[in-house]
């Protein structure tokens, strides 16, 4: 395979983020925030050296498309391996594996509900609205460690999804709304952290049966569209970035591209209006499918060609630090 040029400019730009972002981590901060200098000395430089290489490999194959859709998901599906991990040997085997020592349920709900409840905590909240500001809605599908999840069983389920049929807001809406209650009230009794906790875990458990049950059958990411809350806020405070997704001028409505959106967010109904529904997260999964240039990414005077190389840019450097530095 030869490799050219023009192939290795989003690798070399996204290493050179990468690399110098964590060269801050490592050397700025009194307490290690990167795994392996907790355990080795300077481990950490070991950890940036393997992380870069890990963020050129990745981006060099998301820039074909015909590659990223899988590219995409193995990512993910590490990252959320990673962090989970991390959390079974913090409480099984050193502490070291926590990032503060503390625990919080690590379920997305939480991100939303932990705040509400205690009236502080807020470096999550500040942590995803910063995400959200530079790369959109790209939380919702390279970076919440618990939507790999739903991607892998929609990918299971069936592929045969319904041309005509959408997101369901009174589902999608009633889900936020029951976290945001159920936590204020919370505040409200003063429940305890244990009551708070068993919630949280529970909320998590139903997660994880919507996923098991209704995005494995569908062929398509429920759990992400309609009952995560986050994944609702993202949909509506996405266009704080700049970045945008959707169709262009040359689109011949030939509804290729719904086979390839596992978010619900293409559909007869929106390729004829000419417009992706909420739930789209600039995953670009859709653009394989696509052989007439009808969809692509814009950001403010740029081409869609530019504006596409800077969406791989800014997420796969994203993805990159969050798996580097991640932790509970």
């Amino acid at each position: 395979m030869q490799i050219s040029n023009r192939n290795i400019q989003i690798p070399a730009i996204v290493g050179l983020v990468v690399f110098s972002l964590l060269t801050i981590v490592q050397t700025i901060p009194d307490k290690p925030l990167l795994l392996a200098e907790r355990f080795i000395y300077n481990g950490g430089w070991i950890q940036v050296t393997i992380i870069t290489l890990y963020s050129i490999l990745l981006s060099y194959n998301m820039q074909f498309r015909d590659r990223r859709s899988k590219w995409r998901i193995y990512s993910w599906v590490l990252f959320t391996v990673v962090f989970y991990s991390q959390l079974v040997l913090g409480l099984c085997a050193d502490s070291l594996f926590l990032l503060t020592g503390k625990l919080h349920v690590p379920v997305p709900a939480v991100i939303l509900a932990g705040p509400l409840y205690r009236f502080s905590s807020w470096f999550m909240i500040i942590l995803f609205f910063s995400t959200v500001l530079i790369a959109g809605p790209a939380w919702c599908s390279h970076l919440c460690y618990f939507g790999s999840l739903d991607a892998v069983a929609s990918r299971a389920g069936s592929v045969k999804r319904d041309r005509k049929s959408g997101i369901i807001p009174v589902v999608k809406y009633s889900s936020l709304l029951i976290i945001v209650v159920v936590a204020l009230v919370l505040r409200l009794v003063r429940a305890s952290s244990g009551a708070s906790t068993l919630l949280a875990i529970l909320t998590g458990v139903v997660g994880l049966l919507v996923i098991s049950l209704i995005s494995l059958r569908k062929g398509a990411m429920f759990h992400c569209t309609h009952y995560c809350p986050i994944g609702t806020i993202v949909n509506h405070i996405k266009y704080i970035s700049p970045f945008r997704f959707g169709f262009t001028s040359d689109c011949t409505k030939c509804n290729a591209c719904i086979k390839g959106c596992s978010y619900m967010a293409l559909n007869e109904k929106a390729v004829k209006s000419g417009k992706v529904d909420i739930t789209c997260t600039y995953c670009g999964d859709c653009l394989n499918y696509c052989r007439h240039k009808g969809l692509g990414y814009v950001f403010a005077g740029l081409s869609p060609e530019v504006s596409e190389k800077l969406w791989i840019i800014v997420t796969v450097s994203l993805h990159t630090l969050f798996l580097a530095v991640a932790r509970i």
